[in-house]
């Protein structure tokens, strides 16, 4: 006890000797916090949603004949005009099935110009009681079934002529080629795909939002008509994986109006022009739709510190010194703000630069 006793007396006898020398001791050094006052205001917050091009006009190139590829007439990624030939079948046995149904065309219009003549030739003599009325009618019946088999021969060449412009395969739409899976010499058939003709003067961006945001808007007022809550959309851009955003804004028009049991999300279109051909099908990216939101709080990301699952702000009392304040926020898609939805009040100031750095309270110097 002795020992500390002299030990505390040594220590004070130093401090008071070096102040009696004139060496000043060295000062609490206070740091200084950039601080703003809360206010409202309005801000557009952008909301995002991964999104797969399709052409509006996409169409599955297959053959509606079999036989083998003979001619593939445009190369992958090709710009086509509709009408476009694209691909030539094998034709030869589509024009020999021609030529055999013109023959039977020609053989029932043979037929026929005789039952006529035999009907007619009865029709006479009937007249003249000649021949019974028996024969009259098995003469007309004979025609009759004669002007049918015309009739089927006819729809026999029609067929054949139709199966033969099969052979020739144009582009149903202006667009650019896909992929082509086949080769010449190859045989195919109706289940065999051959190439996608993607219509691109219009592309629709496929999304998916979720059930939340449905009830969220109609809460809002916002009618659950898909015609009428189309209107109330603003223009939305097109945001390609590697950030760059796509000149030509584009127009939410389509919504499934079922929600996915198993995702729980409604399936929707956004359409963009693509007068230039820069879009593609099957391209990847993001939808942003930019929402309005009026009188809110908005604060710097600086100013928020995270603790686990909490989030808080310093906040300066009328003393200077800092108190923590639980809030929840919103991002507000910037990068650089958050909304705060609860926790904070129009007047209150905070520490915005340094709030990681803030102690609980700690005097706040600004």
């Amino acid at each position: 006890m002795k020992s500390n006793t002299m030990t505390r007396c040594l220590v004070l006898g130093a401090v008071l000797g070096l102040t009696s020398c004139g060496i000043d001791m060295p000062e609490e050094v206070k740091t200084s916090y950039e601080t703003m006052t809360v206010k409202k205001q309005d801000i557009t917050v952008p909301i995002k949603f991964s999104a797969k091009l399709k052409g509006q006009t996409d169409v599955t190139i297959t053959p509606q004949v079999s036989g083998q590829l003979m001619q593939i007439c445009v190369t992958e990624g090709q710009q086509v005009k509709k009408g476009q030939t694209l691909f030539v079948i094998d034709s030869r046995n589509a024009q020999l099935d021609l030529e055999a149904a013109q023959a039977n065309l020609e053989a029932a219009i043979a037929s026929e110009s005789s039952a006529k003549l035999e009907y007619e030739s009865n029709k006479n003599l009937y007249e003249k009681k000649i021949v019974s009325k028996y024969m009259l009618d098995n003469s007309e019946n004979s025609y009759k079934q004669a002007q049918a088999s015309v009739t089927q021969a006819r729809a026999s060449v029609n067929r054949a002529k139709v199966n033969l412009g099969f052979c020739t395969i144009t582009a149903p739409v202006a667009g650019s080629i896909g992929e082509i899976p086949v080769r010449t010499g190859d045989q195919v058939s109706p289940s065999s795909y051959l190439t996608i003709v993607s219509g691109n003067q219009q592309m629709n961006a496929e999304f998916s939002i979720a059930e939340s945001i449905l009830e969220e808007a109609i809460a809002q007022g916002v009618s659950p008509k898909a015609e009428e809550a189309m209107k109330l959309f603003p223009d939305v851009t097109f945001v390609m994986k590697n950030g760059t955003e796509y000149q030509h804004k584009g127009r939410i028009t389509s919504f499934t109006g079922v929600v996915n049991a198993t995702t729980g999300t409604i399936a929707c279109k956004a359409t963009f022009p693509n007068p230039d051909g820069q879009l593609y099908s099957g391209i990847q990216g993001t939808v942003v739709i930019p929402v309005d939101e009026e009188d809110v709080i908005v604060i710097p990301q600086v100013a928020v510190v995270k603790l686990q699952s909490r989030q808080q702000v310093y906040k300066v009392q009328p003393d200077s010194t800092a108190t923590a304040i639980e809030v929840t926020t919103e991002d507000a898609g910037n990068g650089q703000d958050f909304i705060v939805r609860s926790g904070l009040n129009v007047g209150d100031k905070i520490v915005t630069v340094g709030a990681n750095n803030v102690q609980e309270g700690e005097q706040v110097l600004f």
